[in-house]
């Protein structure tokens, strides 16, 4: 069983000095990326693997960000999702010279496979060089569900898994369910994201109502994966204002973004990181989510992942400005 954590009352988010943000996992890595600079946010591309000249970093369907927090001189680290695969994460994370003896805990934002399929085999290959204790922090049990998603057909229900919670618990990573926002080392996470604008919750995954658990009965009782245990992890950096993290956003980033100011009672929003879920949005759909990004008005949008490229094109036109793309390996440095 996991610890579920209700927030501390009254809830009270850190502040850290600075923050870096380091892409893992993600589907794109060009070596050759000019120089970039930003008057908001360090940006350090990734081309030549320094030792290492016969290899490079990889890429996949799926997203692993390395969250290293300075307050006071002391660090907090955090792996934020998976990946995929193992193999993508494990070969990225080494060839960035990770170390996994300085995290404070591994943070899952919600229960698809291109998040947490790489989980298992990461802590399978490096449990032994992290801290004894390693809290593995979630926004709730629904994580552990089985998700299910169409064929490659488009025609049936296929099992996508899920997170095997008896490989972890073997590892001694113990499981936290944050059901609520609730300050971590550096960092906190905002619980339930609420619902409360244009925003449908997105993804397309099923799972089996929660009355019906035979194999014959899961196959005609599927319903609509709302996603009540995704969640944002997100810092305020002193002098900056609030960055959110959202990898998948299948709630809605502005939602999520608006949770976030709503839970810590800030409302300078500095930046929004991570997959936006827009990537087969209507173009009303996507203006409209850009609307509200300018009326929010952060200082850097960063998309990553699922966000798409219709999104960022139109924020090119739109808001270039605070517009900075990504690259696998790249760290983004906020508070400097």
């Amino acid at each position: 069983m996991s610890s579920t954590l209700k927030s501390q009352a009254p809830f009270q988010a850190p502040v850290v000095d600075q923050l870096s943000v380091r892409v893992v996992v993600d589907s794109a890595y060009e070596r050759f990326l000019p120089a970039m600079t930003h008057p908001f946010v360090k940006i350090e591309h990734v081309g030549k693997i320094q030792g290492r000249q016969m290899t490079t970093l990889a890429c996949e369907w799926g997203l692993s960000l390395h969250l290293e927090s300075i307050t006071n001189g002391a660090t907090a680290q955090y792996l934020l999702d998976f990946g995929y695969t193992p193999d993508i994460l494990n070969r990225n994370f080494d060839l960035l010279d990770i170390d996994p003896g300085r995290l404070n805990g591994l943070i899952l934002s919600h229960a698809h496979r291109d998040h947490y399929g790489g989980m298992e085999g990461f802590v399978t290959r490096y449990r032994h060089q992290m801290p004894d204790a390693m809290p593995f922090i979630i926004g709730g049990e629904g994580i552990f569900r089985e998700r299910w998603t169409k064929d490659a057909a488009g025609k049936e229900w296929v099992s996508w898994g899920a997170l095997d919670r008896t490989a972890l618990t073997a590892q001694n990573v113990q499981p936290l369910a944050c059901e609520t926002p609730y300050a971590h080392e550096g960092a906190f996470t905002t619980g339930y994201i609420e619902r409360s604008t244009f925003e449908e919750v997105s993804g397309g995954s099923m799972v089996a109502s929660e009355d019906h658990f035979t194999e014959e009965e899961r196959h005609g009782k599927l319903v609509k994966d709302e996603h009540p245990e995704e969640h944002a992890t997100c810092y305020i950096v002193k002098g900056r204002g609030l960055v959110v993290i959202s990898s998948c956003g299948h709630t809605g980033i502005i939602n999520s973004t608006r949770t976030a100011m709503a839970v810590t009672n800030v409302d300078r929003l500095h930046a929004v990181i991570g997959g936006f879920h827009l990537g087969t949005a209507k173009p009303d759909y996507i203006t409209h989510t850009i609307d509200e990004l300018e009326t929010l008005n952060p200082d850097v949008v960063v998309p990553m992942h699922c966000t798409g490229s219709a999104f960022i094109e139109a924020m090119r036109r739109r808001l270039p400005d605070k517009l900075v793309t990504t690259n696998v390996g790249s760290r983004f440095t906020f508070g400097v």
